[in-house]
């Protein structure tokens, strides 16, 4: 391999992990300001629990603070072990959850507090919590997302346990489709920034398993396909950033790409670590 080949690859794996780092500080943001903007209907709900799926468990207590329960194989022992821990900052809750599903979680955590139909459309369960018409409800998700990222509160206080998770889940559903937005945009702003590189460098395989596989391709697109758990025996083609986020985490993107250089050719790019970050 030539030196501007290693120096391409470098660049690239460079820039995945950067791209990673930069997402996981946005995303740490946003959340956070999701968490202060609601804190008081976190507050009056009494917390909740968002995720309860053996062995996952995630709640965030009526003070804000999140518990977790994770589950590992013991490497001495070969028993599994399950460990529950508080989470000390929104940071470690971003690298261990994709922020589009803690907002997931949230929504539909506060769907089941207040009583809403099981399984409803993001519009119908506006419809409902909100009591306004379907024509109105497509400017409730954008009133909410703007009063966010001006800083005001344009919800009325909630006077009830029921009405703070109604107010919960509409703006849990909406960080939910900005998470996802963001998500998108920064995959593509990543294409658009590798495409050089990645026609010179050619096709990088980032994932081969029975049920995935990702690669980079020379144009500087990703490319995935899947096996859907609700669809085993069907392979779905992720053509679009669009489809990848519905997947993958953009963090899981990057630093699998970075990786996945680095262990091929160990000698352009930096020492990296199991998550795919730089050594500090």
């Amino acid at each position: 391999m030539d030196a501007r080949t290693n120096s391409l690859l470098g660049e690239i794996a460079s820039q995945a992990a950067d791209e990673r780092t930069g997402f996981l500080l946005d995303a740490t943001r946003q959340l956070e300001g999701f968490l202060h903007a609601h804190q008081g209907r976190i507050t009056e709900i009494g917390g909740l629990v968002l995720i309860d799926e053996e062995p996952d468990y995630l709640s965030i207590s009526a003070d804000g603070s999140f518990q977790s329960r994770t589950r590992y194989r013991d490497e001495t022992s070969g028993d599994w072990v399950s460990e529950t821990e508080t989470l000390e900052s929104v940071a470690e809750l971003v690298e261990l959850y994709n922020p589009a599903e803690i907002y997931a979680a949230f929504a539909q955590a506060a769907r089941e507090a207040a009583g809403l139909p099981a399984e409803p459309t993001g519009e119908a369960g506006l419809v409902e919590a909100a009591g306004v018409s379907p024509v109105e409800s497509g400017f409730l998700y954008a009133g909410a997302a703007d009063a966010w990222a001006a800083g005001r509160e344009r919800v009325a206080a909630p006077a009830t346990k029921e009405e703070a998770a109604r107010q919960l889940y509409d703006l849990a559903l909406t960080f939910q489709e900005r998470s996802q937005e963001s998500e998108a945009l920064l995959i593509d702003h990543f294409e658009a920034a590798a495409s050089e590189l990645a026609s010179l460098v050619g096709e990088m395989i980032i994932a081969d398993d029975d049920d995935e596989r990702l690669t980079l391709r020379a144009n500087g697109r990703f490319h995935g396909e899947v096996v859907p758990e609700d669809e085993p025996d069907t392979w779905r083609k992720l053509d679009d950033a669009e489809e990848l986020v519905q997947f993958y985490d953009p963090t899981d993107i990057f630093g699998d790409l970075a990786e996945a250089i680095a262990e091929a050719h160990p000698e352009v790019a930096p020492e990296l670590d199991e998550d795919g970050d730089e050594p500090a």
